[in-house]
């Protein structure tokens, strides 16, 4: 269980600093910078401790997977990105590969 909040930690830090590396304008305003280098590291970080117990690869997919919805919803609410229909598939495409390997692979610990 611990494995799966530090996963999700990372998840978050990864979220808020792939937000403010768009609002850093190219690293070229402090404060965004800032954000983007704090969470970085502690993403990289609590995903680090992840994978003492969760295999890379699942680590890795379900990190990108529900980082990729994180940021999709954090880029429409805070810049009005919007996606049209196939990106939005494709999102679902990658969801349910995170479901399915929640659910049926033997490769993650339960």
């Amino acid at each position: 269980m611990k494995a799966w909040l530090l996963l999700m930690g990372a998840i978050i830090a990864e979220v808020i600093a792939t937000t403010a590396l768009r609002a850093s304008d190219g690293l070229s305003r402090l404060g965004p910078t800032l954000i983007v280098i704090v969470g970085y590291s502690i993403s990289f970080y609590l995903l680090s401790l992840t994978l003492r117990t969760i295999p890379m690869g699942i680590a890795y997919a379900i990190w990108s997977g529900i980082g990729l919805v994180l940021i999709t919803l954090s880029a429409r609410f805070f810049f009005g990105q919007e996606l049209d229909t196939p990106a939005l598939i494709g999102m679902g495409f990658i969801l349910v590969g995170i479901v399915i390997m929640n659910l049926f692979s033997r490769s993650i610990p339960h």
